[in-house]
């Protein structure tokens, strides 16, 4: 297979995952007998600085013309003026809705070696295995009008919470497909007791589940869904919710795992290229020090493999690769080890 993909390796401590997902990509290409041509483009603060703008139309219309996108992270302390007229976080929400990307797909595995690195009892944390699917194109961060104003001589914000039926639909579709290939239960995360758009979002979510009778259908309010992954993580298998909610829960639930390095996501629309990245940010604290923990990186690339270009058996070499070096004891430094970036990879990189 030929595929063109895009890395956009971003701030921080992007360029040196990315550059380590890419040797990885390399490794599986050889043995598989793949040709992956790469791209690489400016996002976020670095291209705010280059270009003024945060996402570039050169930029998006390349990452359009492609076969997937792999996206480092975007942001830092240099670029956190939340009164700018650009940010980093800008040009990633644009470039979300330029891909037509609606759905980010987040698993949640916890390794058994890694259950000490974990602040929750070892007890919660066996058996966990949770999707966690977040819808990206809706909710308070696209919604109309939204902005400050003045009235009666005192300042006043304004954002606003909207969905469409179709928004919800599709995410909730998509959610119980996957189901069927897994435990078969859904957790629809609403609001539904206070907000409107939940109380459609749970309508929607009935309707679709008639349609799956062999997937079971549980709703869960978001503060008690919060509290439900903390306390009884094993009990949940796809979890579906819209954009802010998914947005605060999948950062929580990166805890079972032991660091948020560990984790991918997958960011995928009705058809098109798909965007891939880890779900952690720059780290400027740690950036260019080497010791970055690149797995959520390459797990990601694992995903782009399965979801991108359909090579299932290239995806699960990665992931088997990475599981067979966690067992072997390899540790970077936010798991108790001190393994550089560099040689975390090259551990995965022998096992492929």
């Amino acid at each position: 297979m030929q595929a063109n993909i895009v890395l956009l390796p971003g701030d921080g401590i992007g360029p040196e995952i990315v550059s380590e997902a890419v040797r990885v990509l390399g490794a599986v290409s050889d043995k598989y007998g793949h040709t992956f041509s790469f791209t690489e483009h400016l996002m976020g603060g670095c291209s705010i600085d280059k270009y003024g703008s945060s996402l570039t139309d050169e930029t998006l219309a390349d990452c359009q013309a492609s076969d997937a996108v792999l996206l480092g992270a975007v942001g830092g302390p240099k670029w956190d003026d939340p009164m700018a007229k650009d940010r980093p976080e800008r040009g990633l929400l644009a470039l979300r809705k330029g891909l037509g990307v609606f759905a980010n797909l987040r698993p949640v595995k916890v390794h058994p070696a890694l259950i000490d690195s974990s602040p929750l009892k070892p007890e919660k944390l066996k058996g966990v295995d949770i999707l966690v699917i977040r819808e990206l194109t809706g909710g308070l961060y696209f919604g109309w009008p939204k902005g400050r104003d003045s009235k009666d001589g005192r300042m006043r914000a304004v954002d606003t919470l909207e969905y469409y039926d179709y928004e919800i639909r599709r995410v909730i579709e998509l959610a119980f497909r996957l189901a069927l290939g897994r435990k078969k239960k859904v957790t629809s995360v609403d609001k539904a007791n206070v907000l409107e758009t939940s109380r459609l979002w749970r309508q929607i979510a009935v309707q679709v589940g008639s349609d799956y009778p062999s997937v079971a259908l549980e709703h869960v309010l978001v503060d008690t869904a919060s509290m439900r992954l903390i306390t009884g993580p094993v009990h949940m298998d796809v979890v579906v919710t819209e954009n802010m909610f998914g947005d605060i829960l999948t950062d929580e639930a990166s805890v079972l795992a032991g660091s948020m390095g560990m984790l991918p996501s997958a960011s995928l629309g009705a058809s098109g290229p798909g965007l891939y990245e880890p779900i952690h940010g720059s780290a400027p604290d740690i950036a260019g020090k080497g010791i970055a923990n690149p797995i959520g990186t390459i797990l990601s690339c694992a995903m782009l493999l399965r979801h991108s270009l359909q090579l299932e058996k290239e995806a699960e070499a990665i992931e088997q690769a990475v599981d067979e070096t966690i067992t072997f004891g390899a540790r970077t430094g936010d798991l108790g080890g001190k393994l550089s970036t560099r040689q975390m990879a090259d551990e995965i990189i022998t096992r492929i």
